[in-house]
């Protein structure tokens, strides 16, 4: 697969994670007590989706020849787990799906891997930026009590992907916003829903 340079990567990563704790602090307080306050899954769930992510890193760990011809992301939410990213051939795209099944607690797996060279350094600052961008559109969602913190924003080569426990009019809404923001290619929606609260 292709080289990076690796500390460059870092500092883009670094920076974004940081963004990620800014925007948790404005939303929450805390960054910590905001995501549990505000966040739909149960604590459980919210850990469950933890052990997901660290088991299928452990798994690939193991597979040294798949680590190499693959370059994907993997996001697990209310154990719905997205794959993105790029695979060298769909033979190893496959691979990484079966692999990824295998992991106990899942739901679904959702497949979005290309079959592409890896992304460039390029294209994965671009996505670090639209991801930024899409995250503060989300605070101009006129909805009674939407909370921008409960959608999860994955960009990859320019199509975003929006994971969370919402109701279909704040998907709507949601969809309405990030399909204009500068830069976002396609939106795909990977949410799941809940009902509607009941109003007095």
């Amino acid at each position: 697969m292709r080289q990076f340079d690796y500390p460059l990567i870092a500092i883009i990563l670094t920076t974004t994670l940081l963004q990620g704790c800014v925007g948790a602090v404005l939303v929450g307080g805390t960054a910590a007590g905001g995501t549990v306050a505000h966040d739909r899954r149960t604590m459980k769930a919210n850990m469950d989706d933890s052990a997901i992510e660290f088991e299928l890193a452990s798994q690939l760990s193991n597979d040294q020849e798949l680590k190499a011809h693959t370059n994907v992301s993997a996001t697990s939410y209310n154990a719905v787990l997205l794959l993105t990213g790029q695979a060298e051939s769909s033979a190893y795209r496959d691979r990484y799906v079966a692999l990824s099944q295998q992991i106990t607690k899942l739901k679904r797996v959702v497949d979005e891997i290309e079959i592409a060279p890896d992304a460039t350094l390029s294209e994965i600052s671009s996505d670090s930026y639209v991801t930024s961008k899409v995250k503060l559109s989300l605070f101009d969602v006129q909805l009674p009590d939407f909370d921008p913190s409960r959608v999860k924003v994955i960009t990859e080569k320019g199509s975003v992907y929006l994971m969370g426990l919402v109701t279909t009019v704040e998907a709507d809404a949601v969809v309405q916003k990030v399909r204009y923001v500068k830069g976002v290619k396609r939106v795909v929606k990977v949410f799941e829903y809940v009902k509607e609260p009941v109003r007095e």
